[in-house]
């Protein structure tokens, strides 16, 4: 590995982790608390699953990083929000598309919740920087929950006032709540990305640090 490869990648690594969330109180906030409670055992096991539809910066950390709850089914990174049908990951990395990248969350409801959702998705990234992750910058990378229904859609809603109100950030969350209306899927090769990958430089350096957060903070939501 050349001299100026690594600098590059420590460059990335020391961007990346301010992104993994400005140094805040979300985790003893009372919101955060609220959020994070788990779900109701008193939910009925059925076939029935749910879908939450985050956008947090780079599909691979979030899908990585939702992967590890119990209670989510399955994760698919994708794009949602924008104007170009069937989309590219090529297109959309211009930033003319309107679509974020976002990971599908299909989960079972008697399991977890999607209070405690929304609670790992403020864990997973920044919602405090305006359309950028670190030194990922651009509309595609912005933070946005696509709510499926009201509840969803009151929710965050709620909650990013709460946390607002709480001061948890050193400045107020941005993080936009916009109705559902289509998830394209991204290309193979994006999905699974981190467990297929693990030993690229990017997952290395980027997604395992964010990832060791996250599963410190979830440890006992782990699968």
């Amino acid at each position: 590995m050349s001299k100026q490869l690594i600098l590059s990648l420590v460059s990335l690594f020391v961007l990346q982790l301010a992104a993994c969330g400005q140094k805040s109180n979300v985790e003893t906030s009372n919101t955060f608390n609220k959020m994070n409670t788990p779900a109701n055992t008193n939910v009925e096991k059925s076939a029935h699953t749910d879908t939450a539809t985050f956008g947090a910066g780079c599909f691979w950390c979030t899908e990585a990083q939702f992967q590890q709850l119990k209670g989510v089914l399955h994760v698919e990174s994708g794009y949602s929000g924008g104007h170009t049908a069937n989309p590219t990951y090529k297109e959309v990395c211009t930033g003319n598309t309107g679509h974020a990248e976002v990971t599908n969350v299909y989960y079972d409801p008697s399991v977890i919740s999607f209070d405690e959702l929304l609670a790992a998705f403020f864990v997973t990234h920044d919602p405090t920087q305006l359309n950028r992750q670190g030194n990922d910058v651009g509309t595609q990378y912005r933070s946005v929950v696509f709510y499926h229904n009201e509840e969803q859609r009151s929710k965050s809603i709620s909650y990013i006032k709460k946390l607002n109100e709480e001061k948890v950030y050193p400045s107020d969350i941005v993080t936009e709540v916009a109705q559902f209306v289509r998830f394209y899927k991204a290309e193979d090769y994006h999905q699974n990305y981190y467990n297929q990958n693990g030993k690229e430089p990017y997952c290395h350096f980027v997604i395992q640090p964010k990832l060791e957060k996250f599963k410190k903070v979830f440890h006992d939501k782990l699968r």
